[in-house]
């Protein structure tokens, strides 16, 4: 996808899109991205402590700039939440349930995101208002049939897809008879997913881009769904996403294109706390005293 904008937009958007920024924007990419990180070691934390492998925050917040950093550096975007899982399970001696904890709070913080895409799609002007309608019927179907996948697949009581199962809907009813967990995990994406959102508007302004925020909203939402595809790195659905997006909204594709790029630029300079993380942890001195 990066190949295809290249090819129909040339160099100028990625070179403007770094271009663009400046210390001002990098120190504001930061800040968001520190609240940003708060919240989701503050959603790991109370489903980790729901499933019974209890997390401090400080080493959530540690823990999770490296994953983040990882994620943003490797290809795939989740290899460093399996390294977290790995290692807080290894921590614990307790490895199931803190891959579980990394699942279920990953899961929830992207159902919590398309719920507030399909929202703002709806409610603000966008390319895809139009057919939000058909969207939200596509998913309902959606999920009508996996439920009742699920149901089909019950087999014998000692199978390997029924102790799936089972443990999947136990650890469902554990978080939603408990609230205030429940609650917490909700407030902690939704700030996130608004975290986000505000690093693509900044990164807008930096390249450039003057139409009004409530304009520029579901194009954000819109990007930042890009990324929960396959990717290298963070880089290649968003880039193409984005500009088809800026396109249709008669912004220009260059525009977006450039959006998308000063945005992963403001995101990776954001992270690299986390390679630091992984760059101490490699000196003797760290290894001993951990």
């Amino acid at each position: 996808m990066l190949a295809a904008v290249a090819w129909r937009l040339g160099s100028g958007p990625f070179l403007d899109g770094v271009g663009a920024l400046d210390g001002r924007a990098l120190l504001a990419a930061a800040a968001v991205f520190l609240l940003t990180t708060l919240c989701f070691a503050w959603r790991w934390k109370t489903v980790a402590d729901g499933l019974g492998v209890r997390l401090s925050l400080a080493d959530a917040v540690i823990s999770y700039y490296r994953s983040l950093f990882l994620n943003l550096t490797l290809p795939g975007g989740v290899a460093g939440d399996v390294h977290r899982g790995v290692r807080h399970g290894r921590e614990v001696r307790d490895l199931g349930p803190a891959l579980r904890a990394v699942a279920w709070e990953r899961t929830a913080g992207q159902i919590v995101q398309v719920v507030l895409t399909i929202a703002v799609l709806f409610l603000m002007p966008s390319p895809l208002r139009s057919s939000m309608p058909f969207v939200a019927l596509g998913l309902a179907a959606t999920t009508v049939v996996v439920v009742l996948v699920v149901r089909a697949r019950r087999g014998a009581e000692h199978s390997r897809w029924e102790r799936v199962r089972s443990t999947a809907l136990s650890d469902i009813r554990r978080f939603a008879l408990d609230k205030r967990a429940a609650t917490l995990v909700v407030l902690a994406s939704t700030v996130a997913v608004l975290g986000h959102v505000l690093t693509f508007v900044i990164a807008a302004r930096a390249v450039g881009v003057t139409a009004p925020v409530v304009r520029l909203l579901p194009l954000a939402f819109l990007s930042i769904m890009g990324m929960a595809l396959p990717n290298i790195g963070g880089w290649g659905p968003r880039e193409g996403i984005t500009a088809w997006a800026f396109s249709a909204a008669g912004l220009g594709a260059g525009l977006g294109a450039a959006t998308a790029v000063a945005y992963g630029v403001m995101v990776l300079a954001a992270s690299l706390p986390g390679g630091l993380v992984l760059l101490l942890e490699r000196l003797p001195h760290t290894r001993s005293a951990s």
